[in-house]
């Protein structure tokens, strides 16, 4: 009798340490976006600095995550451990939140979310080649969209406690800075006491110079294929800071400004697991095409509308975009990358990003401080049209490094 039909949310196969990670993301970001969703607000409109400089802090400090992330996965494949490097960097980020209510001025500012990302970006990339290392590989669609998904609730669920706790608290931005912190110290907990990582294979290669050549060029050309075209998608999605700064614009009341974080992130928490579980059967190209797509749609929705309700269309667009590309992205790196090599892949992937998130910041902030909020989504639109034309050339490497891993059947 033929097998029966397996179910596209795969979701009692999936590890528990996967589900574990996805509750660490969770509470993480619940503490990070009650923060970040109120964060360009206060710079803007109670310590007046420009757009430009929103822009730069952003990048800045999306960048600096980026830089960590390469040495802390380099650093775990040389260890062969990642779990613990991954609790630092939890660990680190929490214990930087209550720096933002004791903060006074745009330096303390600036450097309490210099030191946070720093956080992030040392346990970015152990985190997500340990999920590479707990699930085989015809789940891995699964995993990294199930924890980009319980992350993106996370997500959604900060800005909309800030705007709770901003009504409540008439608008108080320090209290509600001072709550944030919780939830950073729930994962930590749940980190250290809920993650088993598993033992390393004994067959597995030691890796003793992450940053050989050697070892680098073992990293293949599909690999490196898709780091370069992430890097021109990025210069398109520069910080979610200028969606907010975009609702304002158009007349959005103060204190329902965090809703435009919670719009993007109900469809970005609805599409990520969908899109990674399809992805298991029909490949990561297509819907990857198909995201690359509703970024420019969202771009021009958000250049070209001037009411709230087209800019929360193009929010729920910005939403449905993240959910079809990022787990997938990241799906990529683990398929093309070796098993111990994954933390380097990670990082080097993420350091690319993240130079690309800073170039990209910076633009939007200058084109939006030049041409207004159409000069900044319509470089968008171009960036993400480059991109979306590079995708074949993903496609075809891909190919070849499946046909090259397939053996050959005898004569």
């Amino acid at each position: 009798m033929p097998d029966p039909p397996r179910s596209l949310f795969r979701w009692r196969e999936i590890p528990r340490g996967v589900w574990a990670l996805g509750l660490v993301s969770l509470f993480m970001d619940i503490s990070s976006e009650m923060i970040h969703a109120l964060l360009p607000l206060y710079l803007v409109t109670v310590l007046g600095v420009s757009a430009l400089t929103v822009g730069i802090i952003e990048g800045l400090a999306e960048a600096t995550a980026s830089i960590v992330k390469v040495f802390s996965g380099a650093l775990s494949d040389y260890l062969g451990k990642r779990k613990w490097l991954a609790v630092f960097g939890y660990g680190l980020a929490a214990v930087t939140k209550p720096v933002f209510p004791l903060a006074t001025g745009v330096g303390a500012l600036t450097a309490a979310r210099f030191v946070d990302r720093v956080g992030k970006g040392i346990r970015g990339a152990p985190r997500d080649a340990l999920i590479a290392d707990l699930t085989p590989p015809d789940l891995r669609g699964n995993a990294y969209g199930l924890r980009q998904s319980l992350d993106t609730i996370g997500a959604m669920l900060g800005p909309l406690l800030a705007i709770v706790f901003m009504a409540a608290l008439a608008n108080n931005f320090t209290a509600v800075f001072w709550i944030a912190a919780i939830p950073a110290f729930i994962s930590v907990a749940i980190i250290v006491f809920g993650v088993h990582e598993p033992a390393r294979p004994a067959a597995l290669r030691r890796v003793k110079a992450p940053f050989s050549r050697a070892e680098l060029a073992r990293l293949n050309a599909t690999y490196w294929t898709v780091v370069g075209v992430t890097a021109i998608f990025t210069l398109a999605r520069f910080s979610e800071a200028f969606l907010l700064l975009r609702a304002q614009s158009v007349g959005l009341p103060l204190a329902l400004v965090p809703a435009v974080m919670v719009v993007m992130n109900i469809v970005y928490t609805a599409s990520a697991w969908p899109a990674g579980a399809l992805s298991d059967g029909v490949g990561r190209y297509r819907l990857i095409v198909v995201g690359f797509a509703l970024l420019i749609v969202a771009d021009l929705v958000l250049a070209l509308g001037n009411s709230v309700l087209t800019v929360m269309i193009g929010v729920a667009l910005w939403g449905l975009h993240m959910g079809l590309t990022q787990g997938l992205l990241a799906a990529l790196v683990a398929d093309t990358a070796p098993a111990e090599l994954r933390g380097t892949a990670f990082g080097v992937y993420n350091l690319v990003s993240g130079i690309a998130m800073l170039a990209a910041s910076i633009i939007a902030g200058a084109l939006w401080d030049v041409a207004g909020p159409a000069g900044t989504f319509l470089a968008g639109a171009v960036f993400t049209a480059l991109a979306l034309a590079s995708l074949p050339f993903v496609r075809w490497r891909a190919g070849r490094l499946a046909k090259a891993k397939t053996p050959t059947s005898p004569p």
